[in-house]
């Protein structure tokens, strides 16, 4: 392996990434201005079934790609959204949205349209009620206590007093409700320094990694694929779950690999795995959710692509249809690609060397600082 294939790979991947992060960032942005967290916290807050419901519906029609979901699905989490909420949001949003929906229709037909939509909520709600489940948040206590000495005889009592809010008129105080002006500046500065920031070392990483295994994979996967037609679902598992394909990319590689031969239930496991994960989200789902709910995100989509392509294969072999009949087919690139992983590269490599300049103009005397 070349050193040059990997950075033609990581550039690549760089240029079918970064419009779309720049995009999610900056929707994910106007939104944090435009939808008070109290209305986050509301729906989406509970650790119960009906947030993560109302996570997986809001999910399914955005057009957001598996890694432009990721500020989005940050936001959320920071606005008070629970774990399984954010979860199942992640799941949902990148399989589906109404440009892929649209997309699927004309490539595959209306039972791999109808298909792919309901089975990816299903397993959008399976992970966030497993994570609900199994992952609680630590919640702390509503109400704070500050302990006060209180004199008794000969001995003191540490008697803990519920505290009174600061303010006493209403002009001192703001709830999370109160409307607030939208400002295009603070949407970029949430977007482009908070959540950036939050995601820059696992986004870096995940890049990297992407690139390796883009390099890594066989070019004549499909040949693969049908040599061992009894392992293709598990192959095509290995393959899909850390490489980066966007929801709509998918589709032709699909309809490639049925095309080719492969069974149409391995096609659809490549169709929901590779868009619902990759490198990048695994990094930063566990870096932002930990460990349990990695395995969680992980366990649901792996499972649940290899169930529900059987079960496109048992559809499409008690009915006449020869899925490969189904199909008919395009593709992109451009200077705006270019212009944003450009862009990308920049910001990520700040925050990640960020810290090293603050050590050094740290002051630690006292004097120097005012």
């Amino acid at each position: 392996m070349e050193i040059t294939h990997f950075f033609e790979a990581l550039w690549q991947l760089s240029i079918a990434m970064a419009p779309y992060i720049l995009f999610g960032l900056l929707f994910a942005g106007i939104l944090h201005e435009l939808v008070p967290d109290s209305i986050v916290t509301k729906h989406l807050g509970d650790d119960n079934i009906s947030s993560v419901v109302k996570s997986t519906v809001f999910g399914i029609p955005l057009p957001v790609c598996s890694c432009g979901v990721i500020p989005l699905a940050t936001s959320i989490k920071k606005s008070g959204a629970s774990k399984g909420a954010t979860l199942s949001f992640l799941i949902s949003t990148p399989i589906t949205g109404v440009d892929s929906i649209l997309a699927t229709y004309g490539i595959f037909g209306w039972i791999f349209t109808i298909y792919r939509v309901i089975t990816s909520m299903i397993m959008a709600m399976v992970a966030g009620i497993l994570t609900n489940l199994w992952d609680k948040e630590d919640s702390p206590p509503q109400t704070s206590f500050t302990t006060v000495p209180t004199s008794t005889q000969n001995f003191t009592l540490n008697t803990p007093v519920k505290e009174e809010s600061c303010c006493t008129d209403s002009s001192c105080c703001e709830t999370n409700d109160t409307k607030k002006k939208f400002s295009f500046l603070a949407a970029l500065k949430y977007a482009f320094v908070t959540l950036l920031g939050d995601i820059a070392k696992p986004l870096f990483w995940g890049l990297l990694l992407g690139a390796l295994i883009a390099v890594a994979i066989p070019e004549d996967l499909s040949e693969v694929l049908k040599d061992y037609s009894w392992l293709s679902y598990l192959i095509v598992i290995v393959i899909a779950v850390p490489m980066y394909v966007c929801a709509t990319a998918s589709l032709p590689i699909a309809a490639g690999l049925m095309l080719s031969g492969v069974s149409a239930g391995a096609a659809f496991v490549f169709l929901s795995a590779g868009p619902a994960t990759n490198t990048v989200t695994i990094g930063v789902v566990k870096k932002m959710l930990g460990t349990r709910s990695l395995a969680i995100y992980l366990g649901s989509i792996i499972l649940g692509s290899i169930l529900f392509g059987l079960g496109l294969d048992y559809i499409f072999d008690i009915s006449s249809i020869d899925p490969a009949s189904l199909i008919h087919m395009d593709e992109e690139g451009g200077i705006i690609a270019t212009i944003s992983a450009v862009i990308l590269w920049g910001l990520m490599l700040w925050f990640i060397i960020k810290p090293y300049f603050a050590k050094k103009s740290d002051c630690s005397g006292g004097s120097c600082c005012s």
